[in-house]
């Protein structure tokens, strides 16, 4: 039995002066160069130095408890971050001191891979290694990419959006990786490769709902060295092939997010549309099913699958694996952290 729910996420700064060191938590021990941090702290002081991804989670947990006691559920949420305040080992210390001996945990990833899933395991590790004696036992709870909400909720965002265009492209993104962790995420008897099969699996199931048979899914946010191999295309260099096609406007539907936070408007409602209009194409895009109320109902039905025994509902045959207790990876060799050098 639980009697708590850590709603576990990535972080953002909130006011100008928190930038440069959230970023340097997030990039800790992967030899980013200064000028890269550089240029992404110019992307968050260019929205005031504030990130909108605490906002949207405090609202998204907000209909989340509005959700549990629409079903009777006593189950107090905390709020903890990997990368900046509130800290997940600072809530998770909280927890404690409130009597919490046991909670589910929320991350706010649908996907499979090391940062997408494994890491949130080392985040559960760490958290709980700081509280020590004491730190409540915490279950995270299971992927959703094929969930029947999180497709529906994509869909009619999508629908949403193409009010605004005439004939388009329908182009799903997602956060690239590295092609060798990529390889890497998913037990070796799986092949490898969870996480673009997923996010290629979420963008099917979207497209089926809408009945569009041709789209593209592509990759956004490549952060490492060039001569690192990443999954592509990249959604700028997309744009440049979809042009030169003719194709009249493009609809980005951001599949690989639950929430518009900075990458999203960066990358995609910066970058991609101003590059869409230096091409003279239409553009629009689809919202992240963070604030739609289905989300909300989301998570609450992967709560009662514990708390009540609900079924699992999912669309696909894939593996939505991730449901593990104490950060104990979920089987073995799955989504690894790539090893550098």
């Amino acid at each position: 039995m639980s009697d708590a729910l850590l709603w576990l996420s990535f972080g953002g700064p909130e006011k100008p002066e928190d930038v440069r060191p959230f970023l340097e938590n997030v990039t800790r021990g992967r030899g980013v160069p200064p000028e890269r941090l550089d240029e992404v702290e110019q992307h968050y002081l260019g929205f005031g130095g504030v990130s909108p991804i605490n906002a949207l989670n405090r609202a998204a947990i907000e209909a989340v408890e509005a959700e549990l006691a629409r079903y009777g559920i006593d189950l107090p949420v905390y709020f903890g971050n990997r990368n900046w305040h509130p800290m997940a080992e600072d809530t998770l210390a909280e927890m404690s001191r409130d009597g919490v001996k046991a909670a589910l945990v929320f991350p706010t990833s649908a996907y499979g891979g090391y940062s997408a899933c494994r890491q949130y395991d080392e985040d559960i590790i760490r958290a709980r290694d700081a509280v020590g004696a004491g730190a409540p036992e915490l279950t995270k709870l299971r992927q959703f990419f094929d969930h029947p909400l999180f497709v529906s909720a994509f869909a009619d965002a999508v629908r949403e959006a193409a009010a605004s265009l005439g004939e388009y492209r329908l182009v799903f993104t997602a956060h690239s990786v590295p092609v060798a962790a990529d390889v890497a995420a998913g037990p070796p008897e799986e092949g490898g490769h969870r996480y673009s099969r997923q996010i290629a699996e979420a963008s099917r199931l979207v497209a089926a709902d809408l009945g569009i048979a041709e789209y593209d899914v592509v990759w956004q946010s490549r952060s490492g060295p060039p001569q690192v191999p990443w999954l592509e295309p990249d959604i700028l260099d997309h744009l440049d092939d979809l042009h030169a096609k003719g194709v009249p406007a493009v609809l980005l539907c951001p599949i690989g997010f639950v929430s518009d936070h900075l990458e999203v408007v960066w990358d995609l409602d910066t970058e991609a549309k101003e590059k869409a209009a230096e091409l003279g194409m239409g553009f629009a895009r689809a919202i992240a099913p963070s604030g739609d109320p289905r989300f909300a109902e989301l998570v609450v039905e992967l709560i009662r699958e514990h708390l009540a025994d609900a079924p699992a509902r999912k669309l696909s045959d894939l593996p939505a694996a991730g449901c593990t207790v104490n950060g104990a990876p979920c089987a073995a060799g799955c989504c690894e952290r790539l090893r550098r050098g």
